[in-house]
Protein backbone atom coordinates (compact mmCIF):
# COMPACT_ATOMS: atom_id res chain seq x y z
CA UNK A 1 0.00 0.00 0.00
CA UNK A 2 2.70 2.55 1.02
CA UNK A 3 4.64 1.70 -2.72
CA UNK A 4 0.98 2.23 -4.35
CA UNK A 5 0.86 6.06 -2.57
CA UNK A 6 4.32 6.95 -3.43
CA UNK A 7 3.46 5.79 -7.34
CA UNK A 8 0.10 7.50 -7.15
CA UNK A 9 2.22 10.66 -5.68
CA UNK A 10 5.10 10.55 -8.46
CA UNK A 11 2.38 10.34 -11.25
CA UNK A 12 0.65 12.98 -9.78
CA UNK A 13 3.76 15.00 -9.93
CA UNK A 14 5.19 13.98 -13.29
CA UNK A 15 2.19 14.47 -15.18
CA UNK A 16 1.68 18.02 -13.20
CA UNK A 17 5.41 19.01 -14.22
CA UNK A 18 4.63 17.65 -17.95
CA UNK A 19 2.20 20.75 -18.45
CA UNK A 20 4.84 22.99 -17.50
CA UNK A 21 6.04 25.01 -20.45
CA UNK A 22 8.10 27.73 -21.37
CA UNK A 23 8.14 29.44 -24.59
CA UNK A 24 10.33 32.47 -26.20
CA UNK A 25 9.04 33.26 -29.57
CA UNK A 26 6.37 32.52 -32.26
CA UNK A 27 6.57 31.00 -35.71
CA UNK A 28 4.50 33.43 -37.79
CA UNK A 29 4.83 31.00 -40.55
CA UNK A 30 2.92 28.38 -38.69
CA UNK A 31 0.43 30.89 -37.22
CA UNK A 32 -2.72 32.77 -38.70
CA UNK A 33 -4.97 35.85 -37.49
CA UNK A 34 -8.46 35.29 -38.99
CA UNK A 35 -11.53 37.36 -39.00
CA UNK A 36 -15.15 36.96 -39.45
CA UNK A 37 -18.10 39.66 -40.10
CA UNK A 38 -21.69 39.74 -41.55
CA UNK A 39 -21.67 41.98 -44.92
CA UNK A 40 -25.87 42.66 -45.77
CA UNK A 41 -26.54 39.20 -43.58
CA UNK A 42 -23.86 37.11 -45.42
CA UNK A 43 -21.03 35.29 -43.20
CA UNK A 44 -17.53 36.73 -44.69
CA UNK A 45 -13.96 36.06 -43.21
CA UNK A 46 -10.79 36.87 -44.07
CA UNK A 47 -7.18 37.10 -42.88
CA UNK A 48 -4.12 39.03 -42.43
CA UNK A 49 -0.87 37.92 -44.21
CA UNK A 50 2.00 39.61 -42.19
CA UNK A 51 2.22 40.25 -38.17
CA UNK A 52 4.62 40.05 -35.82
CA UNK A 53 4.25 38.80 -32.30
CA UNK A 54 6.68 38.34 -29.28
CA UNK A 55 6.17 36.05 -26.39
CA UNK A 56 7.81 35.26 -22.66
CA UNK A 57 5.47 32.65 -21.50
CA UNK A 58 6.25 30.14 -18.67
CA UNK A 59 3.08 28.18 -17.40
CA UNK A 60 4.28 28.47 -13.81
CA UNK A 61 4.66 32.06 -13.39
CA UNK A 62 1.55 33.55 -15.49
CA UNK A 63 2.40 36.69 -13.67
CA UNK A 64 5.86 37.39 -15.55
CA UNK A 65 3.77 36.44 -19.35
CA UNK A 66 4.64 38.67 -22.11
CA UNK A 67 3.30 39.01 -25.31
CA UNK A 68 2.45 41.29 -27.99
CA UNK A 69 1.52 41.37 -31.36
CA UNK A 70 1.60 43.64 -33.99
CA UNK A 71 -0.68 43.57 -37.56
CA UNK A 72 0.03 45.08 -40.92
CA UNK A 73 -3.13 46.63 -41.85
CA UNK A 74 -2.00 46.49 -45.33
CA UNK A 75 -1.95 42.81 -45.74
CA UNK A 76 -5.21 42.35 -45.03
CA UNK A 77 -7.09 39.95 -46.71
CA UNK A 78 -11.03 39.57 -47.60
CA UNK A 79 -11.04 37.44 -50.64
CA UNK A 80 -12.08 40.67 -53.13
CA UNK A 81 -8.96 42.65 -53.98
CA UNK A 82 -11.52 45.54 -54.52
CA UNK A 83 -12.71 44.91 -51.18
CA UNK A 84 -8.74 45.16 -49.78
CA UNK A 85 -8.34 48.60 -51.33
CA UNK A 86 -11.21 50.00 -49.67
CA UNK A 87 -10.86 48.99 -46.07
CA UNK A 88 -6.91 50.08 -46.24
CA UNK A 89 -8.40 53.73 -47.12
CA UNK A 90 -9.23 56.80 -44.67
CA UNK A 91 -13.23 55.64 -43.93
CA UNK A 92 -11.96 52.41 -42.67
CA UNK A 93 -8.15 51.30 -41.09
CA UNK A 94 -6.58 54.50 -42.95
CA UNK A 95 -3.51 52.75 -42.67
CA UNK A 96 -1.52 56.11 -44.29
CA UNK A 97 -2.05 57.48 -40.89
CA UNK A 98 -2.39 53.96 -38.89
CA UNK A 99 -0.81 51.37 -40.47
CA UNK A 100 -0.62 48.92 -37.64
CA UNK A 101 -2.75 47.30 -35.20
CA UNK A 102 -1.41 46.06 -32.33
CA UNK A 103 -2.17 44.29 -28.92
CA UNK A 104 0.04 44.17 -25.91
CA UNK A 105 -0.85 41.29 -23.27
CA UNK A 106 -1.28 43.31 -19.33
CA UNK A 107 -2.34 39.83 -17.50
CA UNK A 108 -2.59 36.60 -17.65
CA UNK A 109 -4.27 34.01 -15.59
CA UNK A 110 -5.28 29.82 -15.76
CA UNK A 111 -9.40 29.30 -16.19
CA UNK A 112 -8.59 25.60 -16.16
CA UNK A 113 -6.42 23.07 -17.58
CA UNK A 114 -4.81 24.42 -20.55
CA UNK A 115 -6.89 27.38 -20.41
CA UNK A 116 -6.69 30.98 -19.85
CA UNK A 117 -7.59 34.47 -19.70
CA UNK A 118 -5.72 36.87 -21.50
CA UNK A 119 -6.50 41.03 -20.37
CA UNK A 120 -4.78 43.72 -22.54
CA UNK A 121 -4.81 46.60 -24.14
CA UNK A 122 -6.03 46.67 -28.42
CA UNK A 123 -5.23 49.65 -30.76
CA UNK A 124 -6.15 50.28 -34.12
CA UNK A 125 -6.83 53.77 -35.52
CA UNK A 126 -4.94 55.42 -32.66
CA UNK A 127 -7.80 54.15 -30.41
CA UNK A 128 -7.20 51.54 -27.48
CA UNK A 129 -9.27 49.19 -25.47
CA UNK A 130 -9.25 47.07 -22.75
CA UNK A 131 -9.86 43.58 -24.54
CA UNK A 132 -10.49 39.99 -22.62
CA UNK A 133 -9.80 36.94 -24.68
CA UNK A 134 -10.01 32.91 -23.41
CA UNK A 135 -7.08 31.22 -25.06
CA UNK A 136 -5.96 27.48 -25.33
CA UNK A 137 -2.60 26.17 -25.37
CA UNK A 138 -1.59 22.43 -26.21
CA UNK A 139 0.85 20.64 -24.78
CA UNK A 140 2.59 21.19 -28.33
CA UNK A 141 2.28 25.24 -28.27
CA UNK A 142 -0.71 26.14 -30.34
CA UNK A 143 -2.04 29.14 -28.65
CA UNK A 144 -5.74 29.80 -30.09
CA UNK A 145 -8.34 31.99 -28.79
CA UNK A 146 -10.55 34.63 -30.15
CA UNK A 147 -12.44 37.71 -28.96
CA UNK A 148 -15.28 40.48 -30.45
CA UNK A 149 -14.49 43.69 -31.49
CA UNK A 150 -17.24 46.17 -32.10
CA UNK A 151 -15.74 48.66 -35.02
CA UNK A 152 -17.53 51.54 -33.64
CA UNK A 153 -15.34 51.27 -30.58
CA UNK A 154 -12.32 52.26 -33.38
CA UNK A 155 -13.56 54.33 -35.91
CA UNK A 156 -13.22 51.46 -38.64
CA UNK A 157 -15.95 52.17 -41.23
CA UNK A 158 -16.60 55.99 -41.05
CA UNK A 159 -18.74 58.08 -43.06
CA UNK A 160 -21.34 56.30 -45.06
CA UNK A 161 -19.71 53.21 -43.47
CA UNK A 162 -20.46 54.06 -39.87
CA UNK A 163 -24.42 52.45 -39.78
CA UNK A 164 -24.14 49.09 -39.60
CA UNK A 165 -26.71 47.87 -42.13
CA UNK A 166 -24.28 46.96 -44.24
CA UNK A 167 -21.41 45.59 -42.56
CA UNK A 168 -22.05 44.51 -39.20
CA UNK A 169 -20.38 46.42 -35.71
CA UNK A 170 -19.12 43.45 -34.70
CA UNK A 171 -15.84 41.73 -35.92
CA UNK A 172 -14.95 37.98 -34.19
CA UNK A 173 -10.89 37.71 -34.52
CA UNK A 174 -9.27 34.12 -34.08
CA UNK A 175 -5.83 33.92 -33.88
CA UNK A 176 -3.68 30.49 -33.92
CA UNK A 177 -0.08 31.04 -32.53
CA UNK A 178 2.55 28.56 -33.13
CA UNK A 179 4.93 28.83 -29.96
CA UNK A 180 7.99 27.85 -29.62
Amino acid sequence: MKHLITLLALSALALSSAHAASYSAVAPEKSTITFSYKQMGVAMDGKFRKFSAQVGLDTTKLDKAKGSIDIDLASIDTGSSEADQEVVGKAWFNVAAHPKASFVLKGLKASGANQYEATGQLTIKGQTRELHAPLKLTPQGQLTGSFVLKRADFGIGEGMWAKFDVVANEITVNFNLNLK
